[in-house]
Order: C-alpha cells, then structure tokens, then sequence
C-alpha cells in the first residue's frame, strides 16, 4: 500500500474522532448544566476542542494527499506533521484554561455536589472514546500516520480524562466537595500533558530530528547485505510520515555499474519490505581500503 492511499484510511480516523467528539461535548456540556458539575463541563469543553483539532488533522491529512507540484517537488507530506503541532496548540490551550478556572472553584464557598448522572455521563463517553483509540491506534500503525497517531493520544486521554471525571463527581456525593472541581484540575493537567508530547515529537520531527536507535537498525540492515563492505555515511529524516533515507555505501572498486546498482535495489528492497521506507537515496562509492590492496597488490 503506498503513503497516498495511507493517507487516505487516515482520514476514516479522522472522521471517527470529529463525530465521536461532537457527541460526547454536546452530550456532556448538556449534562454538566444541568447537573451542576464543573468537572463535566471541564470535560466537555475539552471535547470542544478535540473537535477543532481532529478538524486540523483531517486537513492536514488532505492536503498531504496533493501529489508534487513546482513549488513542493517533494510533495506535501509535511502538512500532516504541522496538523499534529496545530492539535498540540490547541491541546495546550486548552488545558491552561480548565486549570485556571478549577483551581479557585476548589476555594469557592457553597459548593454542591453535582447530580449523579454527569458522573455516569462522563463514564458512558470514557467507554466511547476508548474504543475510538483502539480504532484510531490500530489505523494509525497501519497506515503509519503520524497524525493520526497524535488523535489516537488525544483519545486515550480523553477516555483517562473521563475516567477522574466521574471518580472526582462520585467522590462529591459523598460531601468531599473539592473532588469535582480537583478532577477538573487533574483534566487540565492530562490535557497538558498529551498536549506538550505531541508537541515534542512534531518539532522534533519539522527540525529534521530522528531517533538514533532507528538510525543504528537502518545501518545495520544495509551493512548486512552482501556486496556492501562499509557504510560510510546514513541519514534519515521525516517527511510526513514517510521517513527519507540518506546512505553512502562503499563496494569493492571491481564491481561493474551493473552489479553497484543490483545491490542499490536489494537495498531499495530492504528497506521497503523490513522498514517499510519507499524513499531511500543511495550513493554508491569504492572502498579505499579495497584500492589500497590492489595497490600494495
């Protein structure tokens, strides 16, 4: 399956979290009214957001769909990437604002205990979000999305997320009325959480970042391959959620061009079948060490 049509399943994940989202705000913003649980509202209010993020991922996974053009010769993979880092924004936004309003609530004179049924609200859509993880994660490792990987965190959250809700709206019936609004802080916390490890990972990935571990087992698998003696040079880096490979391979001089570039596809091979990497430019040269025999030869 090639990075397009990748792209393309992605964008089912996509949808899956806008309209899972759309559910759980409006259902549990409705809930929290009535009921009277900050936490809840907390909750939806984050739902809220989530649906603007999974938005800006649907659009990133879009435009990564636009073939080459004269201004993006290699494509427009990247937009994927910057969808996540727009998500992590939001993310983060977010999550300062519910903490900035649950921590003076904790103080507040005259609280209430809000009604039991926002607690069991937020335990159904901790339920739904969780299966939308399992969902979005599964795609995400199949279709190698990057993105889609950063929603399928958000929805893992969320379900954590809903989970303290309905511990913190519990906890308030029995009169422990700083629980709802400590589970509001704790929301805030976790959103920020998620939020601040999309927003590592995209950085890292836009400023050409890429994990040194990844980059020892991409040598490794080169240097086994026979025909090459060495590797004198490996660089790999994101494009979206392909990973571009840089690698110099040194050969014995006496090869002819035609037995140099048989190895450049078995390696070309390799790479696609093991790493699962389409895009892999080879520079083929002689080993010195090889001349310097035949020399003293």
């Amino acid at each position: 399956m090639d990075v397009y049509s990748n792209l393309k399943q992605g964008e089912r994940g996509a949808w899956v979290s806008i309209i899972a989202y759309i559910f759980c705000s409006v259902l549990k913003i409705g809930v929290a009214i009535i009921a009277g649980s900050e936490a809840l509202m907390a909750d939806g209010l984050n739902n809220t957001t989530d649906v603007i993020a999974s938005v800006a991922v649907l659009i990133g996974l879009r435009i990564s769909r636009k073939p080459p053009d004269q201004d993006h010769p290699y494509g427009h993979f990247r937009a994927e990437t910057i969808a996540a880092l727009v998500a992590s924004f939001i993310m983060l936004f977010v999550g300062i604002d519910v903490i900035s309003g649950a921590i003076p609530s904790m103080f507040a004179p005259n609280q209430t205990a809000p009604g039991m049924i926002a607690g069991y609200t937020a335990l159904v859509t901790s339920i739904i979000m969780f299966g939308v993880y399992r969902y979005n994660r599964e795609l995400a490792k199949k279709t190698n999305s990057q993105a889609l990987m950063a929603a399928a965190a958000d929805n893992r959250s969320d379900a954590l997320v809903s989970i303290g809700t309905f511990v913190g709206i519990a906890g308030a019936q029995f009169q422990l009325l700083w629980l709802d609004p400590l589970a509001a802080l704790v929301v805030g916390i976790l959103i920020i959480k998620t939020g601040w490890g999309i927003f590592r990972e995209t950085v890292h990935r836009l400023t050409d970042g890429f994990d040194q571990a990844k980059l020892e087992d991409l040598r490794t698998s080169i240097a086994d391959i026979p025909g090459v003696v060495s590797i004198s040079d490996i660089k790999a880096r994101y494009h979206g959620s392909s990973v571009l490979v840089d690698v110099v391979v040194l050969v014995d001089p006496d090869l002819s061009v035609v037995e140099s570039h048989t190895i450049t596809e078995v390696i070309e091979e390799r790479m696609r079948l093991e790493h699962k990497i389409h895009d892999v430019h080879i520079h083929i040269e002689p080993c010195e060490e090889k001349l310097l025999e035949k020399a003293r030869d």
